[in-house]
């Protein structure tokens, strides 16, 4: 089956890159300078060859196959002023990367069109959305794996992965992270760490090896989606502290892959667990691990992303799975 040609934006670099091994050509709109959502290839994420860069003043001289929308001005407004009619008629897929936020659920989501694939990246997303007459599938993240990272756990610390940390107020948790600092030992790293203490940002294709030296990952995220920095910890055999909220909930299982609930002290009890116990990391790390190949893997993640845009754009083979409609649908 021939490779579908896929308009999109650079909303979150690392899922960019995760799609991108669906066995498709993502043509990804940029500007000069970088802005916000029109990044292109820019950054120092390992882009892979089918990541092309595409100046926004030239989307609409290009043929596509679908449409990929991630963020409301794409959809409000970019699709009316940098595609044309017979553009905006091709499939359409609306990636949402958030739950609710205005209210968690009575909120409406802007894609109100059942001509249009919403899809959600956890379940618990897709149940608080109220997605009206759109056409709703879940694909949950992959990420893969890094073969030959350092033995697991040798700093006993933990570790907290968060982009500006401290500009993004009590959702994100960084009054948490304050606190859980003056309590055990914990590094910061993301962009703009350095204003919280912290260590600083660290390239993407550095972070797994980075990430393993370190006895846990703290979440200190009271409500928003899954993040990937938790799974690519997971996958990096850390286990995981983190408040029991969200698709949270069903990620981590305590005892066995990391610790979760909605008491900080409580939480604070582990993490200091952990650091007096390399053995006990390294266990719970294990078990982090497995829970993320079972349920996070790379390999699983395209296949859901070569379905779905095959599904759309009505391309799937009579003989593949990608023939079926696409997996984990659901109306919500």
């Amino acid at each position: 089956m021939r490779r579908l040609k896929v308009l999109t934006w650079h909303t979150h670099g690392s899922y960019l890159h995760y799609l991108s091994h669906a066995p498709h050509d993502f043509h990804v709109l940029s500007r000069p300078g970088c802005p916000p959502g029109y990044g292109g290839r820019c950054g120092s994420m390992p882009w892979r060859d089918n990541v092309i860069d595409l100046p926004a003043e030239q989307a609409r001289e290009r043929e596509f196959d679908c449409i990929l929308f991630q963020d409301d001005y794409q959809w409000e407004k970019d699709q009316f002023e940098l595609l044309t009619p017979a553009q905006r008629a091709l499939p359409r897929i609306y990636l949402e990367h958030d739950p609710p936020l205005a209210h968690p659920t009575n909120s409406r989501h802007p894609v109100d069109d059942p001509g249009v694939l919403l899809v959600h990246v956890t379940p618990f997303n897709a149940l608080m959305w109220d997605s009206g007459r759109t056409r709703v599938q879940v694909i949950e993240h992959g990420v893969p794996e890094t073969p030959g990272l350092p033995h697991p756990g040798e700093l006993a610390r933990g570790l907290v992965v968060s982009n500006h940390l401290g500009r993004r107020g009590r959702r994100m948790g960084p009054d948490l992270f304050l606190q859980a600092r003056q309590t055990v030992p914990l590094d910061l790293v993301g962009m703009a760490a350095d204003e919280l203490g912290g260590i600083g940002e660290i390239e993407h294709a550095r972070l797994p090896a980075f990430m393993a030296r370190y006895r846990f990952l703290f979440s200190p995220i009271r409500y928003s989606s899954l993040g990937l920095a938790v799974i690519e910890a997971m996958m990096a055999g850390l286990p995981v502290v983190a408040l029991r909220t969200a698709e949270m909930a069903t990620v981590i299982e305590n005892g066995v892959s990391g610790f979760t609930g909605t008491h900080l002290p409580a939480l604070l009890g582990h993490m200091q667990e952990l650091i007096d116990d390399p053995l006990l990391a390294r266990q719970l790390g294990e078990g982090a691990r497995r829970a993320a190949r079972a349920r996070f893997s790379i390999d699983r993640f395209s296949s859901d992303w070569d379905a779905a845009l095959r599904h759309v754009t009505g391309t799937a083979g009579s003989g593949s799975r990608s023939a079926a409609a696409p997996t984990r649908q659901e109306n919500v």
